[in-house]
């Protein structure tokens, strides 16, 4: 089930599935510990003797306040004629989750209603050793395991403190989980619960015919009881409602920082592009870590998850927020703390900066290899190159130019075939298969290239040349090795053979896209469009739109006589192609529709996963999926950028537009 409403300050995030139920916690690090894992926090009503849990029955309508990373989700019960509106924030700075709930009676008679909220932590990922206890000294509940504490308090009737609830046993034998005490309308008030334990909480309300009532609730996350009893203090000091409107204006001046002339997007590519921004937000540690996605239902497709930092991934997506005017330095310190002495990325890291699990061996054959992903390394080059380009920061490139650029730079051009003059071969972006990929060569070219233009910048006019002439040989290896003369494009791949020869694997692959995207070919070369118009013949899916991965992906398919499931960042790297193919503005025609398709295939809350079903278009795998973000981000800045290059005036020189006010 996607996650839809992500809301996150660096160190806490919070996340919700299409039914509105919480199911991701994860702290101290944006996806790592997770503990929630997947469990229901639910949201339950009695009323007129009757008790309903969302989301049976209900109506909901999940969004985010504008501009925002404030939850406004609106829930209606048609048969119990009540609405509730949920305002969920974490706030921007305290390690504090946040929910206002207003609820309004739609009879013309005084009713009593009770909410009902249930906490189903699985701390540290296990539901083994936990403690949930009520401490009457602040009339709170805390949920605790060694260094994570869990503090919950309301805000109700005007008056701080907790009155109902109850601590019990889950998922052990006989015990399905106090959230069942709640639905006869009463709480138990057990004051203490240990091992598999979870708790409810109710909230006593009184409104008078056509009433509204407001309550806020929250929970304090530390790795101690003094920290989430200060937190605590810090609310009923400041107010929840001042919390919330703080935190709300925050994210307002964020997202809009840059004041770009949203009148040159439509409305919904405009709305989209700011949620974007905020969603990528919500996956970026403070450590600079960038995660892939928070998604623990996919742990029953693999028994793994996508809570781990990709290079490649936290690359492209720091690419494309450095052009929306974001910097994130912390993104490139944290890939110099996990660069390898040898100057290349392994697999992939988890938040906090350790090696994440993996499934590239170091053996094949019986034979050693390097088990990497050569692409990863190349692409965080590139896209620092562009920060520097951006930017200016010569401090920041100060502080990295030994232990990452030229570590990196080094690493790549040792890392090479010394015959062919391409990269020896590496796993592929997709982490299917080994190689030397078109895709991988593309983004070495551009690596190498940002390693040349960084030591002419310092002053090492040697090195510069060593690194642009490595680029440049392998530039011929790709139109030597690479390009089909017969089917006049570019393979997804070679392996070369002991004997000198070698197979070809030629595959269309929307990852093609690499050899325009990265500077090692000029969009307009022949063998570019050659190539695009193909991607795009043969991946394009007519019925339900939209580019997938390569010819017969097989991954989450459901239907044998589908090409595959559309991609939202293939899609998009199909519009990156056009806008810089374009020569006038009628050409940006074609990228105004791909835009518009992905926009039209988001979730209501503007949430992108990672592929969409063709059949039924609902989201498939994780969700959300930060590089779709990132992707998004990079092409709508990309679009606009073109748009007023196009409208410069040949007299002048400036542009009849502008991109921002």
């Amino acid at each position: 089930m996607p996650r839809d409403l992500p809301i996150g300050n660096g160190n806490l995030l919070i996340a919700f599935d299409s039914n509105y139920q919480l199911r991701e916690l994860t702290f101290p690090h944006v996806g790592q510990e997770n503990h929630v894992g997947g469990g229901l926090f639910r949201l339950g009503i009695f009323v007129d003797g009757i008790f309903s849990w969302v989301p049976e029955g209900w109506k909901i309508h999940r969004d985010y306040l504008d501009d925002s990373l404030v939850t406004n989700v609106e829930l209606a019960h048609e048969a119990l004629q009540i609405r509730i509106k949920a305002n969920d924030l974490v706030d921007f700075t305290e390690n504090l989750y946040l929910k206002k709930i207003t609820v309004e009676n739609l009879l013309d008679r005084e009713r009593e209603i009770h909410l009902f909220l249930t906490h189903d932590f699985h701390i540290y990922g296990n539901n083994i050793g936990d403690t949930a206890e009520f401490r009457p000294e602040i009339n709170c509940l805390l949920h605790y395991k060694g260094e994570r504490y869990f503090l919950v308090n309301l805000f109700a009737n005007q008056k701080f403190g907790i009155d109902l609830f109850a601590t019990g046993n889950k998922e052990s034998g006989k015990y399905e989980g106090t959230w069942k005490d709640a639905e006869d309308g009463i709480l138990s008030k057990n004051p203490i619960a240990q091992g598999s334990v979870d708790s409810v909480i109710g909230i006593p309300l009184r409104l008078s015919p056509r009433a509204i009532e407001s309550c806020f609730y929250w929970i304090a996350v530390g790795k101690n009881w003094e920290e989430v009893l200060a937190l605590n203090a810090e609310v009923k000091k400041k107010t929840p409602e001042v919390i919330f409107k703080r935190t709300y204006d925050y994210w307002r001046l964020w997202v809009d920082k840059e004041k770009l002339n949203y009148d040159l997007l439509p409305e919904k590519i405009a709305r989209l592009y700011k949620r974007s921004l905020l969603i990528c937000r919500t996956q970026i540690n403070n450590c600079g870590s960038i995660i892939s996605a928070v998604d623990s239902d996919v742990v029953y497709f693999n028994r793994d998850t996508y809570s781990y930092m990709w290079p490649r991934d936290g690359a492209l997506i720091a690419y494309a927020l450095h052009l929306a005017g974001y910097s994130f330095p912390e993104f490139y310190h944290f890939c110099a703390k996990i660069l390898e002495n040898e100057g290349y990325f392994l697999h992939k890291y988890t938040p906090g900066g350790t090696l994440a699990s993996s499934w590239h061996p170091w053996l094949k054959d019986n034979a050693p290899q390097l088990p990497i992903q050569e692409d990863e390394t190349a692409l965080v080059l590139f896209a620092l190159w562009n920060h520097y380009q951006i930017f200016k920061d010569i401090e920041l490139i100060r502080s990295l130019y030994h232990p990452l650029i030229k570590k990196a730079g080094d690493f790549l051009m040792s890392y090479r075939d010394l015959k062919s003059g391409l990269p020896l071969p590496s796993y592929d972006l997709w982490e299917e298969r080994q190689g030397i990929f078109t895709f991988t060569s593309s983004t070495v070219y551009g690596g190498l290239m940002a390693a040349s233009n960084f030591a002419k910048e310092f002053g090492e006019q040697e090195l510069a040349e060593e690194y642009a002439q490595g680029a440049d040989r392998l530039k011929k290896a790709m139109d030597r090795y690479l390009y089909l003369e017969k089917e006049k494009r570019f393979a997804r791949m070679i392996v070369f053979r002991k004997d000198g020869s070698y197979e070809i694997d030629a595959t269309i692959d929307a990852s093609l896209y690499g050899i325009f995207a990265f500077g090692a070919y000029l969009p307009s070369d022949e063998k570019v469009e050659n190539t695009m118009r193909q991607v795009e013949k043969e991946l394009w899916n007519p019925i339900s739109g939209g580019v997938a991965r390569y010819e017969n992906d097989s991954y989450y398919r459901s239907r044998p006589q589908e090409k595959g499931n559309p991609w939202f960042i293939t899609t998009l790297w199909l519009a990156q192609y056009y806008i810089a193919l374009a020569k006038n503005k009628s050409d940006l025609g074609r990228v105004e529709k791909l835009i518009e398709w992905v926009s039209d295939h988001a979730l209501p809350s503007g949430v992108l996963a990672e592929q969409i079903d063709a059949g039924s278009h609902e989201p498939i795998s994780v969700s959300p999926l930060t590089w779709s973000h990132g992707m998004f981000i990079a092409v709508v800045q990309e679009y606009l950028n073109k748009l007023v290059e196009l409208e410069k005036c040949p007299a002048c020189g400036l542009s009849k537009i502008a991109k921002k006010r």
